[in-house]
């Protein structure tokens, strides 16, 4: 069983930063990536991100190319995702869900966590 704990949202005008954080625990050996994904008010959820096993890095949105950067901290079993110059449009709960070895889809999921940005 993996648990992920999604950490350091909150209420930020346009223009600023915000760090999430995901705290994965549990049996991680056999985890294949870790993404960050979000899902605003009347929209799908979307894959914003992801990191895998070796260090590898993605983004699949281009409207968070340059402003957002995922990373993770193996130490704490953290995966982070750093998101500068906020935009209203990222308002959306945000979501950390593991990728498993094999696996096609995204399984478990954190609770997800509210960031809300103001113009």
């Amino acid at each position: 069983q993996v648990q992920l704990v999604e950490s350091g949202g909150g209420w930020v005008q346009a223009g600023e930063s915000l760090r999430l954080s995901c705290a994965v625990s549990g049996n991680i050996f056999d985890i294949a990536a870790v993404g960050w994904h979000r899902q605003a008010p009347a929209k799908q959820r979307e894959l914003v991100a992801l990191i895998t096993k070796i260090g590898a890095t993605g983004y699949a949105l281009d409207s968070v190319k340059g402003r957002f950067t995922i990373s993770r901290d193996d130490a704490k079993n953290t995966v982070y995702l750093q998101m500068n110059r906020l935009k209203p449009e990222d308002t959306a709960v945000y979501y950390c869900a593991v990728l498993r070895r094999g696996a096609t889809r995204y399984d478990p999921w954190g609770r997800g966590i509210q960031v809300t940005v103001s113009s």
